[in-house]
């Protein structure tokens, strides 16, 4: 099981409306690039994420201006963990494999 822990500021999308999310950083996501297999539609990677006593499945995709994955942040996961855009989280992202 592939299991990348960081630590990520969560910042929201100007050019999507009240999407939040946080940057996977180079080196996790240049992993997650090798061991997560030939690209899915967008190039989205499936996972499961753990912040605080949340844990949920979803997708990372890549943004190619930062050249690094970007996970989306639910606004119920925020809301339950008290978490706003500028706080920085511990996140824990495991590959799905299906």
């Amino acid at each position: 099981m592939d299991t990348y822990d960081f630590a990520a500021e969560i910042w929201e999308s100007a050019s999507m409306d009240a999407w939040a999310f946080v940057t996977v950083p180079a080196a996790e996501s240049d992993d997650i690039r090798m061991e997560s297999g030939p690209p899915t539609g967008f190039g989205s990677v499936r996972v499961e994420v753990t912040v605080g006593g949340s844990t949920w499945r979803t997708s990372v995709f890549p943004d190619s201006k930062l050249g690094c994955y970007v996970l989306p942040m639910k606004k119920s996961v925020r809301r339950a963990e008290a978490l706003q855009v500028g706080d920085e989280t511990q996140v824990s992202l495991v590959l799905v494999r299906d």
